[in-house]
């Protein structure tokens, strides 16, 4: 049976690997030259080598043994993004009033995690579902709520979820700040590698590859 660890891909070769996110875009060229345009994916997923982070045989073991661990492509596991693993822009920390999750309307007490790109009618907007147990912070317009007395936020789904008594009234601003991982899984069944090729400077090719969870 296929699951979801939660746990993350090691950091330290993780720094080290390239990738980021991709879209799937069809185009059609008209007899006239102009062009038919259409997204075939409602969200953008991100993919990452991993064997780019890979220096040492130390390195290579330890990614072997979390490859093993995971069976390959059967389970998924969390990777921190190094370029966008926060709620705000890199060279921040986050706040509690980076994001706004939704509005309230007196009855509503769960909220899931969101991110936002851009601004105005091209926003994109990326549910987050793995934030870093801990790491989260939940504001009411603008006030800062008790964790775990006010409102809480489950690490394995970034659902929020305030407590009874406490939902935020009609059209507070809930907002949040948090870092999170990325939801992923090996995109290969088999990890080959030239040992002496690997000394001589040759990196393995380790894919991984976002998933829904």
């Amino acid at each position: 049976m296929t699951a979801f660890h939660e746990v993350r891909f090691p950091l330290d070769i993780a720094r080290g690997a390239r990738g980021g996110p991709e879209r799937l875009t069809q185009i059609v060229t008209l007899a006239s030259g102009r062009e038919v345009r259409n997204s075939r994916w409602a969200h953008s997923r991100r993919r990452y080598d991993a064997g780019l982070g890979v220096r040492t045989l130390d390195a290579l073991s330890t990614v072997v043994a979390f490859f093993e661990e995971r069976r390959g492509r059967l389970h998924g596991f969390r990777w921190r993004d190094g370029l966008d693993w926060k709620s705000c822009a890199p060279s921040q920390s986050p706040a509690a009033d980076d994001q706004e999750i939704g509005v309230g309307d007196g009855l509503a007490r769960e909220f899931q995690l969101v991110k936002d790109y851009g601004a105005g009618v091209s926003l994109y907007r990326r549910t987050i579902a793995k934030p870093r147990a801990g790491e989260v912070l939940i504001a009411v317009e603008g006030v800062i709520q008790a964790q775990p007395a006010q409102v809480s936020c489950d690490p394995a789904t970034g659902v929020v979820s305030f407590a009874p008594g406490h939902a935020p009234p009609p059209g507070a601003r809930v907002t949040a700040g948090f870092s999170f991982d990325v939801p992923v899984r090996f995109d290969i069944d088999m990890i080959e590698v030239d040992l002496s090729a690997f000394e001589a400077g040759e990196i393995p090719r380790i894919p991984v590859v976002e998933i829904l969870v």
